[in-house]
């Protein structure tokens, strides 16, 4: 893929599919200091196990979109997938019954997480990945889904933010599909008479 100057920092961005174990020891340490805050956060686990990370850096069914500046450093992961299988809290057989046609043309996808290193998350490294799964969706006249939980759409409007990026890049409707809510009973004792 060509390079891309973003903000002072050129990046190149391919595609991957088995990512290098030191590679992987690297995005595992961004990936949980990145999303380990969501854990006291969100009711629904948010953050896969380091087993589960690894093994997910390792599926070749997993595309790994890498961003890596001018010294071959990683500093950028998107992951995408189009066999609903490799995730486990979504269910393939919706996707299955909505969207049939994309579905028998192998065009339904799934995006899996994205994280920048520290250090360039103010440049548009995020935009850049986002803006290459969507281009591969857009060229399939494909259906993607992901999820936010809660405390990243209220705090950093994500769903906004990703819309936004979406119909700058494609022609498209954006929906939101289904919604899950968590409740929380906590109790004070017996009913007063």
């Amino acid at each position: 893929m060509p390079e891309r100057t973003l903000e002072g920092l050129t990046v190149t961005i391919e595609v991957e599919t088995v990512l290098e174990p030191e590679v992987v020891e690297r995005f595992h340490a961004l990936y949980a200091a990145t999303f380990e805050p969501l854990a006291t956060r969100a009711v629904a686990r948010q953050v896969l196990h380091r087993e589960e990370f690894v093994e997910e850096m390792s599926d070749p069914r997993v595309m790994k979109y890498v961003a890596r500046d001018l010294d071959g450093e990683v500093v950028g992961l998107t992951t995408l997938t189009r066999d609903l299988e490799t995730v486990p809290w979504i269910s393939p057989d919706y996707f299955a019954a909505h969207y049939p046609e994309h579905t028998a043309r192998d065009a339904v996808y799934y995006l899996g997480f994205t994280l920048v290193a520290p250090q360039h998350r103010r440049t548009h490294v995020f935009q850049s990945m986002i803006e290459e799964v969507v281009e591969l969706v857009r060229d399939d006249r494909g259906v993607c889904g992901w999820d936010v939980c809660a405390y990243n759409e209220q705090h950093l409007g994500f769903s906004t933010m990703i819309g936004a990026l979406l119909h700058s890049r494609a022609d498209c409707t954006i929906e939101q599909v289904d919604t899950q809510t968590y409740s929380v009973v906590q109790m004070h004792g017996p009913r007063g008479s």
